[in-house]
């Protein structure tokens, strides 16, 4: 929080909410700045190299207020950011997502669920190729930002604060987010209390493909 802090005496003002923190008001509501210092925390404690850190900038309370997102791979040091009509990149460079060369197959689908949640996917398991689960939401989703998976699939009820940054990467490169019944995740509010399933692709053929086997709207 020192940097927040000392930002504000600078003379701006924005708040903040924090995994660790809570939220703290440096003057005014908006901005609103969400820190997760460690996503992927379980795998940071057990010795499991895939870890983040996330950061998203709001104008407002909901997802579709979005204005800047950015996560950084803390074991690579790799970062993913994006603006709002800005694009999105990867160390700098733009993000190209990777082409798919099957468009009426899955190759690769990246997972976030309990063992008890993945049954509500079990379809879309059973049609891909390939399974990665990484144990972060924010990690997973850049990585299909870049189409480095055709699919991530989030059965488990996943915080929204835990995607914001990695949704708004997604959408820069031209990709798709929502439920897995096919619904806008704009309305949504960001605060630690609200969840939601999530199915996102760079590619929006793969989204529809992957909502179509999940019997989604």
């Amino acid at each position: 929080m020192a940097a927040f802090a000392r930002a504000a005496a600078g003379g701006a003002t924005f708040s903040v909410l924090s995994e660790e923190a809570g939220h703290r008001p440096f003057g005014a509501d908006y901005p609103l700045v969400l820190l997760d210092p460690i996503d992927g925390s379980l795998n940071a404690k057990q010795g499991v190299p895939c870890y983040a850190v996330m950061l998203s900038l709001l104008d407002g309370p909901r997802v579709g207020d979005l204005r800047v997102g950015y996560v950084m791979n803390l074991v690579s040091g790799d970062e993913f950011t994006a603006s709002k009509g800005g694009g999105a990149f990867r160390n700098g460079e733009p993000i190209l997502p990777l082409p798919r060369p099957d468009p009426e197959r899955i190759e690769v689908l990246a997972l976030e669920s309990s063992p008890r949640s993945l049954f509500e996917a079990e379809e879309l398991v059973r049609r891909a190729a390939k399974l990665r689960i990484l144990g972060s939401m924010a990690l997973s989703i850049a990585h299909a930002a870049t189409g480095g998976f055709d699919v991530f699939c989030s059965p488990l009820r996943a915080r929204v604060f835990d995607m914001t940054a990695s949704v708004l990467i997604l959408r820069e490169v031209g990709g798709v987010a929502t439920d897995l019944k096919g619904r806008a995740l704009d309305e949504l509010e960001v605060g630690f209390e609200v969840r939601t399933t999530l199915l996102a692709a760079a590619d929006g053929g793969a989204h529809r493909l992957a909502l179509e086997i999940l019997g989604g709207d």
